[in-house]
């Protein structure tokens, strides 16, 4: 009974991750654009909210903003718990210093969507960056109901939205990696927990990991 309720945990596990391969796009022009990265800055994601309650259009652009910079901070904490253990190939910039640099040459959330990732690049000194977008029907950031339902995942009840993580080459403004995924009931409770397991599994996917790149050379 112990080794057919493993099987089928190994089953969904791998099921799991070989869905989350399938929706990460990477360039292949990759290694030729990032073989000089040395630093990226995660700037805030762009959440759109289409929320059941009714509330004011301020109101709605004060939760989108809190909701893309939960993503920003929630990246940050994963690439700085990783980073000695996945031995990554470059920086991330403290998002601190990113956000105080976008404020001191007036960009805002409200009008970063305006600027080149060229431009963004320039600005704060970076080779690259690390953005992505939100489609929300909760405030993530608030946490999610865990409770489990089987029913939920037939009638729809159990999405929440679909979020993109994108890396982009700060040079040429070429999309570089892309990683998109369905957020509901079993993605997580919350934005940390949504980034944290949603980055596990594709971490064997992710370019900036030496391991991949030393696998790849041997290739």
């Amino acid at each position: 009974m112990i080794l057919k309720k493993l099987v089928f945990v190994l089953f969904v596990l791998s099921g799991l991750i070989m869905h989350a391969q399938k929706n990460i796009y990477e360039s292949n022009r990759f290694d030729e654009l990032s073989q000089d990265h040395e630093i990226l800055a995660i700037i805030p994601f762009l959440a759109k909210l289409e929320l059941e309650q009714k509330i004011s259009k301020d109101e709605l652009k004060q939760l989108a903003k809190r909701e893309g910079n939960a993503v920003q901070d929630a990246l940050e904490t994963y690439f700085s718990k990783r980073k000695k253990r996945k031995k990554f190939n470059v920086e991330f910039q403290n998002i601190d210093d990113t956000n105080a640099l976008l404020a001191q040459n007036n960009i805002t959330y409200e009008n970063i969507d305006i600027y080149t990732v060229k431009q963004l690049s320039e600005i704060l000194n970076v080779d690259g960056i690390i953005s992505g977008n939100l489609d929300l029907n909760i405030l993530l950031s608030k946490g999610v109901p865990t409770d489990f339902n089987f029913l939920d995942y037939f009638n729809g009840s159990s999405d929440y939205g679909r979020i993109g993580i994108k890396i982009s080459d700060g040079t040429s403004g070429k999309l570089l990696w892309k990683y998109e995924k369905q957020i509901n009931k079993k993605t997580g409770k919350n934005t940390s927990e949504l980034i944290d397991k949603m980055m596990k599994l594709a971490s064997k996917k992710f370019p900036y990991d030496k391991e991949k790149k030393k696998k790849k050379k041997r290739g």
